[in-house]
């Protein structure tokens, strides 16, 4: 049932101006005290994208997220969840695939959410090509919204993944307030915002606040809207100032991942609480497969033996990073992973018998074998990258390799990355989780972040055959296989996994609702909506 008449500048007439420390360190404009329904979000950057559906940045994606819902919810061990989707299900053929959804949702402006924007919303992806997601579904051929709450898609092949990547990938935007298929992706949607999450953006003031006032009709929650009244994410310098603000009180939740050090200033700190929530995703150094000589798997074997994972994981990740035993496929994911998979050891002597069987040499006596001088390339504003490629190098050192270290701006780092511009390439995925499907977009020739420019028709018919599959238990042979494969021929080099570490005022609020991988993390629109006032 829809409530009337919640203003929510009612319940906020005797606010009054203040000054906060913190806010002024980050040249902010002085911001105004809140009372229990306001709450105070920090982020570290500005929105880039209010498109959801193009936008990729963390502050755009925990903004849209709470105006644009997805079908599902991921689980801690990256499975998905009915959320809006209360039932999916394939055709016996593979060929046909179907969502039912519930039937309460209604967009800010009265409009009801229905099978219409989801078939309206996959058919602008995927004929825009827009994002990530367009690369995840090349099955999709067709969308049918047969009646207000059910979707059929029509697939050219049988895809196990296709309805949990529309599930998680895709947010769904309105057909009535987007514009016609073919402009989509141009679509600023930078004002006059419609919400079907439990938030509508309603202020902007770029380089100081985001502010979303909760909307009237959230039924995905018991109480049937959020508990806040409005959520402020405002924009600091950096990390620091955001631990300053939460410790002066001047903030409730920050949204960015903690650096270790800094999660350590927080704990045992009066009223604060520090959560912990595993990475979904993988850290990892990918090798150009179109460079000599890493062409050459003894090379790659030989560089795999020349990473000390213990001092990487203990030293520049402080504890808070897991083997994945070099497997591509995390052990968070437990319903996939292969327990049998070992990690690569950490072995200078072992590295130089491979490159000396391959022929290598120290004629000069340097320590370095000749000719074998590798650049690695790395974001220089990833502060954990940074510390680790530096044990990296040295480690390397041990075996005889020689290895550069190239840190660069963001924008520059990635595009050396899609232009294949490195020889070894060190990096993270956000969120991996269906290792079908992006065992497709990493792995294969042509898939949509093959960095490495890996090419092998055995690994390929692995990946089709998963693919294929319509149910977990046929999916999980050939992925494991997969996986098994990567490792030995060390397509790919994963040092681990993160444990996140996030901090909230917690004399302030109760009822987070933790989700993995710091996309999600406190932020998530489940969580916003639950969470209230402390007593």
């Amino acid at each position: 049932m829809i409530r009337s008449n919640r203003n929510v500048f009612t319940r906020r007439a005797a606010l009054i101006g203040t000054v906060i420390v913190a806010a002024a360190a980050a040249g902010l404009a002085p911001a105004i005290a809140q009372d229990g329904t306001r709450m105070v979000v920090g982020t570290t950057a500005d929105v880039v994208n209010f498109n959801p559906l193009v936008g990729n940045s963390r502050s755009d994606t925990w903004i849209t997220n709470l105006m644009y819902p997805r079908l599902m919810q991921m689980t801690a061990q990256g499975s998905k969840d009915p959320y809006v989707a209360t039932q999916w299900g394939y055709s016996d053929d593979g060929l046909t695939a179907w969502l039912e959804i519930r039937g309460d949702l209604t967009w800010s402006d009265g409009t009801a959410f229905s099978a219409e924007d989801i078939a309206f919303t996959v058919t602008a992806v995927t004929s825009e090509k827009i994002g990530i997601t367009a690369g995840l579904i090349p099955s999709f051929v067709s969308a049918t919204a047969v009646s207000p709450t059910r979707v059929e898609f029509t697939l050219s092949r049988p895809d196990s993944t296709f309805l949990t990547n529309i599930g998680f990938w895709m947010p769904i935007v309105p057909k009535h307030a987007f514009p016609e298929v073919g402009q989509v992706a141009a679509f600023a949607n930078d004002k006059d915002w419609v919400s079907a999450g439990p938030f509508k953006l309603t202020s902007v003031e770029v380089g100081q606040r985001y502010v979303l006032e909760a909307v009237d009709n959230y039924p995905l929650v018991e109480a049937g809207h959020a508990t806040v009244d409005e959520v402020e994410f405002r924009v600091f310098p950096d990390v620091n100032a955001e631990a300053l603000a939460l410790r002066a009180g001047d903030l409730d939740l920050i949204a960015n991942a903690l650096p270790a050090p800094i999660a350590a200033t927080l704990k045992g700190q009066p009223g604060i609480t520090v959560e912990q929530a595993p990475s979904l995703g993988w850290s990892h150094v990918l090798y150009n497969m179109q460079r000599e000589p890493l062409d050459k798997l003894a090379v790659r074997q030989a560089l795999a033996h020349s990473v000390d994972y213990d001092a990487i994981r203990a030293i520049a990740m402080q504890g808070l990073a897991q083997s994945t035993n070099s497997s591509v496929i995390s052990p968070v994911l437990s319903s996939w992973a292969d327990p049998e998979m070992k990690e690569y050891t950490f072995d200078p002597d072992a590295a130089k018998a491979l490159l000396t069987e391959a022929g290598y040499v120290d004629a000069d006596g340097d320590g370095f074998f000749d000719g074998l001088e590798l650049s690695l390339l790395y974001e220089q504003s990833a502060a954990d990258i940074a510390n680790w490629a530096q044990i990296m190098k040295d480690s390397a050192a041990q075996s005889g390799i020689k290895i550069d270290l190239v840190g660069l701006e963001r924008n520059t780092y990635l595009s050396r990355g899609r232009e294949k511009d490195f020889d070894i390439y060190a990096g993270n995925w956000a969120v991996m989780e269906e290792p079908a499907a992006y065992l497709g977009l990493a792995y294969r020739t042509d898939g949509f972040i093959n960095y490495a420019s890996i090419s092998d028709p055995d690994l390929e018919k692995l990946i089709d055959e998963a693919q294929a599959a319509t149910t977990p238990e046929a999916v999980k042979v050939p992925v494991q296989a997969a996986a098994k494969l990567i490792h030995d021929q060390v397509y790919d080099n994963v040092l681990y996994y993160q444990t996140f570490q996030f901090a909230y005022n917690s004399d302030k609020w109760e009822g987070f609702v933790m989700q993995p991988s710091d996309l999600l993390s406190l932020v998530n629109p489940l969580s916003m909506a639950s969470v209230k006032p402390k007593g």
